[in-house]
């Protein structure tokens, strides 16, 4: 290479270094900037948190551009690209900057070393020391803590909270919208108890119901109850269906699994023997007939080979082993069926604002709809913030709709998403509305009642969509009012106005000595669209990261595993993402422990491959054996190619 053609090299690089140093000191500034004008802002954060706050400021300042084109001269410069800035946001700027000073013999330094009072090590440290204070001390060997959902069982099952904390569980979460405060009263004894035996701690995380936007009751279903024996593959009997009689005059539950409990009259129940037949004529106006195969006090059992349809006034015929023939009976009721709405798209749907019972489609003999499928709303105020256009969602976003008119007394629903066959709705079941502007409070009269034993018992108290900052600063003010312990504050991000206010409420939330962030992905993941779930949980791990806010991750962790005993390979992976962030919560299941065992195997190893958006770079055994390496007498190696 020619001198000419060195120098034109080093003054287009010097040149190259000079416009990404302007660059950079331009949006130093920027930032700088923006922070001092927010000084009223930071002046209310509680000292512990002061520092973060102007940190997460900092940071919502540098990405309120696109950075991507200065990353990428950044990369090729060799130099940080800024993918790495959420916790020390003004200290890896700095560092850049002075890279860039040094490269291009700049004396004068354009940072100002106040500026940058959270260098790299600090902001980790501190991340670190609020995850210890809102979730406590992980177990030895894993970082991110374990949360686990109490069942209800839990309130008298000393030896499952037991088990669980001796798995290094170290949050026990109780849902103040199920049980009541006597079991959750049981649950915590049960802790303490368990905590004294194994010598260990665990936090007491309690969740506030909130206000659950669901579906209302339907009318009752048919009077019709089908009992079937169980057949092989070719149709062979392998087990009869069974039976349970008892007096309609004394109800008694089944002492066992029953196909069907059914009362009749008692005199007619006493003369039963063993061995008897009851012959009768189903709902089909099919010929049936049953066996009695044993005999109490409070009932009857009977075994049926068929396949029979049952209804309140089916007429039971006995006759005797002995040959007699006997007087008969009737069944005196069955229980209804729980009704459902079957739902395709371009059906109507009438959401009404009242609680009275909805009720399916009604069609003529041609087909033709008659009146629309009809269903209440549990929070009918709702429908004062709805508008026309809007979407609307049912059941965990298994079934989706627009709102096309908005009535005083209803609002009609086109359907537009469900399975091809159609999907059920049923009573009690959730409602979103993403695009809909809810004037509706995070806190309801019950959450407000629960609060009183919550703020005495509980480590950390979780707001339930929270969507506003004044949300959060309502429970401030509860708390305060209360006048007792003050436990930590966690907000659930389970909305899209929720993810939206995300900055405010933190900043907000961080007004209070202790803080976190629940990203609740199951109503989040409906409100936000499935296909952006992945991005908005990344931006919520982000933002947190920024303000040194722990993070929760919640929702279907492992849910298969808790639930069925096996995992499936996509919530494996699920579960090792959430090493990103600093607890990770299961729900209840009858194979929790074997998914508490797992996760906690997950997690321990993961956070030997990656801390946060950065990767670790540990020893990798498939580079030890690779096909490129040689033996110890040079030749090469095949294994791991292969051969």
């Amino acid at each position: 290479m020619s001198a000419e053609q060195g120098d034109s090299d080093y003054l287009s690089g010097h040149q190259e270094y000079q416009q990404v140093f302007e660059e950079l000191v331009v949006v130093r500034d920027r930032l700088v900037a923006e922070v001092v004008c927010s000084q009223p802002l930071l002046d209310q954060i509680h000292v512990q948190h002061r520092e973060s706050a102007r940190n997460l400021l900092y940071y919502l300042a540098l990405r309120r551009r696109d950075l991507r084109p200065l990353q990428i001269r950044l990369a090729a410069l060799g130099l940080s690209s800024l993918g790495r800035a959420e916790s020390h946001v003004m200290a890896t700027i700095d560092a850049v900057l002075e890279m860039l000073q040094r490269l291009l013999d700049k004396t004068t330094d354009v940072t100002d070393s106040t500026e940058s009072s959270i260098d790299f090590n600090t902001g980790e440290r501190l991340l670190a020391a609020h995850a210890e204070s809102l979730l406590g001390t992980a177990a030895p060997g894993r970082g991110v803590r374990i949360m686990v959902t109490m069942p209800s069982e839990a309130a008298d099952n000393y030896e499952l909270i037991y088990h669980l904390l001796q798995q290094d569980m170290e949050c026990m979460r109780i849902n103040c919208a199920h049980d009541d405060v006597e079991a959750w009263s049981r649950m915590i004894a049960h802790l303490r108890r368990a905590e004294h035996a194994l010598g260990k701690r665990c936090r007491i995380v309690m969740d506030l119901g909130g206000p659950k936007l669901r579906t209302g009751p339907l009318e009752p279903g048919a009077a019709v109850v089908k009992v079937r024996p169980r057949r092989d593959e070719y149709g062979r009997v392998i087990a009869p269906a069974r039976i349970w009689l008892y007096p309609a005059e004394q109800p008694a539950a089944s002492p066992a699994p029953a196909d069907a409990c059914l009362p009749v009259e008692a005199a007619w129940l006493k003369r039963l023997e063993v061995g008897d037949k009851i012959r009768l004529i189903d709902a089909r106006h099919s010929r049936r007939s049953f066996r009695v195969v044993d005999c109490l006090d409070q009932g009857c059992w009977l075994e049926a080979n068929k396949t029979t349809y049952l209804v309140p006034g089916t007429t039971l015929r006995l006759r005797s082993h002995k040959g007699k023939k006997l007087r008969a009976t009737e069944i005196v009721a069955v229980p209804a069926r729980e009704n459902c709405l079957l739902l395709h798209p371009g059906d109507q749907l009438i959401v009404t604002r009242d609680q009275t019972p909805g009720r399916p489609e009604v069609r003529d003999s041609g087909g033709q709809v008659l009146t629309p499928a009809r269903i209440g709303c549990s929070i009918p105020s709702v429908f004062d913030d709805v508008q026309s256009g809007e979407s609307i969602w049912f059941d965990d976003g298994k079934i989706g709709g627009v709102v096309e008119k908005v009535a005083p007394d209803q609002v009609q629903v086109r359907i537009t998403q469900t399975r091809l066959q159609g999907t059920k709705l049923r009573a009690d079941k959730g409602i979103n509305l993403p695009e809909s502007q809810l004037s509706l409070p995070a806190m309801t009269q019950q959450d407000l009642e629960d609060l009183s034993f919550v703020a005495q018992h509980a480590d950390v108290v979780e707001l339930s969509f929270a969507n506003r900052a004044s949300d959060v600063e309502q429970l401030q003010a509860e708390l305060q009012r209360l006048d007792g312990r003050q436990p930590a504050i966690v907000l659930k991000i389970e909305t899209r106005l929720g993810f939206e206010n995300l900055p405010d409420m933190l900043l907000t939330a961080m007004r209070s000595p202790c803080c976190g962030v629940m990203i609740a992905r199951g109503d989040l993941a409906v409100e936000c669209g499935f296909e952006r779930m992945a991005e908005v949980q990344e931006e919520i791990l982000w933002i947190c990261e920024a303000a040194h806010v722990p993070v929760i991750w919640a929702t279907q962790v492992l849910e298969t595993l808790a639930k069925e005993g096996m995992p499936s390979r996509a919530e494996i992976t699920d579960a090792a993402m959430g090493h990103r962030a600093e607890c990770v919560m299961l729900n209840k299941g009858p194979h929790v422990l074997h998914a508490v065992k797992t996760l906690d195997d997950i997690l321990r190893r993961m956070q030997a491959h990656q801390t946060k958006k950065r990767s670790m770079l540990r020893e990798l055994r498939l580079a030890t054996h690779s096909s490129g390496k040689q033996d110890q007498d040079g030749h090469q190696s095949n294994v791991g190619n292969g051969s």
